[in-house]
């Protein structure tokens, strides 16, 4: 646990000037907190006897020293508000920045509401944690460890009985966490699945009304919430018996002080105002060990969402860049695969042994059953992954010795699944182009027969939006997914199903636009249609992840291979006349 407080700390790091500062201005608070007990036997013993004008002249310095203490207090708070909130946001960002760029594997076993929940319940616990340290931390640790030895100066005999509840308050916090963490790393558990399942239904929402699952979802996460209370209730009781405990060995610490004190007075060996600093040095050392045991008991509650949270940020990376890795600049375009095998499980290759070659410019079909693998092909291009064996080449240049971000810049893709943000249609559109003007913004739509539907809009190209697009037919999401290619203009285009979700008549008259942005563009399309397969420079065939045939659309007919078996079938269909229906047809059976 005090594994992850030290590394919590050490992401103060780029503000050590200042942590540092705040850390002296707290040895300074941890001197007023001992000094002002001391002080105040020193007054007592001054008042007793006849030096009564130093009682005066300590009540001067125990003023002086209250109000320094009060001073630092501010200064702490303040700056440390500051820090806190400040590092909070750097957390967030880069944990952030981190997983957006971690492999897709990685989210296909993260849920978003997880992600979310660990990324906001991290940060929190960070705020607090570095809030707590300059606050309370910091100055009661550095006051402990000045009391005790001081205490001994005085008497060690009344030192040993604060020592004793400095060992008690540590043995009793030692066992609670022992006893419980188990079970609060359960509770943590179950507070993620609740974050997934509410995720789930939000992002369905329309699916749970329809099937009118509205109750039984609330109910299975209400039952989720009553597991999360059974759970966490044992572990509550654990730490309320520690408080009992702590708070009973606080008491006999005092009762303990005065009559021990009372009998040392008897003989001599201590004053009475000697005996007044031990009890104000007990009250302080109890609130302190209570913060501090507040402290412990805060740590522990949050160390199952901060291992979360670095574990996340500890996730490494797929895919980056190597040292110096020069950007991929005006390529031509000429792609080709050597020997590329890949697999999300090594166990069970989804590619094996893929090699093909295409010219600059040129246009490649990929078609076969589903599962085949032409999307995880195409996912190699873009790096989503690397191959686990083999190489993929651009003009000739491995695609792993440029820099990513260059590579991407390069290489334009429409997916299946067009992946709308919640935000306005134009800003959607500026995704492939941030700097796109608003001409250019129109132009693009136009060509992908965007232009009319966004325009019928009350707020036109301002219009929001909704999450994943769901405020849009099928049809018109696929349209501005197509229009964001045309604006980005990357001389490499990949379209995964790119018109799977237009009408056959809205698909004939934005063939024309893709032959546009087709054009000097090597472009690779998995697709279902037989204008687009039939038009292919070259097309690959692929089942089980092996290349089985391959060359032009009516070689492949001839062969009586699976291409032939599969347009035989239908998988390949032809268009139908443009009747200017805007609906999406029912479509034959895919090829992928």
């Amino acid at each position: 646990m005090f594994k992850i407080y030290l590394r919590v700390i050490g992401l103060l790091a780029p503000e050590k000037g200042l942590a540092a500062t705040l850390a002296i201005a707290n040895l300074a608070l941890a001197g007023v907190f001992f000094l002002e007990p001391w002080l105040f036997g020193r007054v007592v013993d001054a008042l007793a006897g006849t030096e009564r004008h130093d009682a005066w002249r300590l009540i001067g310095l125990w003023a002086a020293v209250g109000f320094g203490g009060v001073i630092a207090s501010v200064w702490v708070s303040l700056y440390a508000d500051r820090l806190a909130h400040r590092r909070r946001l750097a957390a967030i960002a880069s944990y952030f920045e981190h997983a957006i760029a971690l492999p897709l594997s990685f989210h296909g076993e993260h849920h978003t509401g997880r992600l979310l929940r660990i990324m906001h319940g991290g940060a929190s616990n960070l705020f607090g944690l570095w809030l707590g340290f300059f606050r309370e931390h910091l100055a009661t640790l550095l006051a402990i460890l000045v009391m005790v030895p001081l205490a001994l100066t005085i008497n060690w005999k009344l030192a040993l009985l604060m020592i004793g509840l400095m060992v008690s308050f540590a043995v009793f916090n030692a066992i609670a966490m022992r006893r419980t963490h188990k079970a609060q790393g359960e509770v943590e558990e179950l507070h993620h699945a609740i974050s997934e399942r509410a995720g789930d239904v939000f992002g369905n929402v329309s699916v749970v009304q329809s099937f009118t699952r509205l109750s039984s979802e609330v109910a299975h996460v209400r039952g989720m919430m009553s597991r999360v209370l059974a759970a966490q209730y044992p572990v509550l009781r654990g730490w309320a018996v520690l408080s009992v405990l702590n708070r009973a060995a606080s008491t006999l610490t005092i009762i303990a002080i005065f009559a021990l004190g009372a009998s040392l007075n008897a003989k001599g060996e201590v004053t009475v105002g000697q005996i007044v600093s031990f009890v104000g040095f007990a009250m302080m050392l109890i609130g302190r060990l209570e913060q501090f045991a507040g402290f412990i008991s805060g740590l522990f509650f949050q160390t199952h969402s901060l291992n979360d949270f670095f574990r996340v940020l500890d996730t490494r990376l797929a895919n980056v860049d190597k040292p110096g890795a020069p950007d991929l600049v005006a390529p031509r375009g000429e792609v080709a695969f050597e020997n590329v095998s890949f697999g999300y499980d090594p166990a069970q290759p989804a590619l094996r042994n893929l090699s093909f070659r295409v010219r600059a410019g040129g246009t490649v079909a990929l078609v076969g059953p589903t599962g085949a693998g032409k999307t995880t092909a195409l996912s190699l291009l873009y790096r989503a992954y690397d191959p686990s064996e083999g190489r993929i080449t651009v003009d000739g240049v491995d695609i792993r010795d440029v820099g990513i971000d260059s590579l991407r810049r390069n290489i334009s893709v429409v997916f299946q699944d067009p992946g709308l943000f919640y935000r306005s249609i134009a800003d959607n559109l500026r995704i492939g182009k941030p700097d796109a003007t608003d001409a250019d913004i129109e132009a693009a739509a136009r060509a992908a027969e965007a232009h009319r539907f966004v325009s019928a809009k009350p707020d036109g190209y301002a219009t929001l939006v909704a999450e994943r697009g769901r405020s849009l037919s099928g049809g018109e999401r696929q349209r501005l997914a197509i229009a964001r290619a045309m604006l980005k203009d990357a001389p490499i285009l990949i379209l995964d199903e790119a018109t799977s979700a237009l009408d056959n008549a809205t698909e004939a008259r934005i063939q024309r636009a893709l032959g546009a942005l087709t054009k000097n563009r090597t472009t690779f399309v998995i697709a279902h249609r037989l204008t687009t397969v039939r038009n292919a420079d070259l097309i690959l065939v692929l089942k089980d992840g092996e290349l089985v045939e391959q060359g032009r659309y009516a070689e492949l007919v001839a062969q009586g291979g699976l291409f032939a078996e599969l347009d035989g079938q239908g998988r390949f269909v032809e268009d139908a006349v443009d009747d200017g229906s805007e609906e999406p047809a029912v479509l034959e059976a895919r090829a992928a």
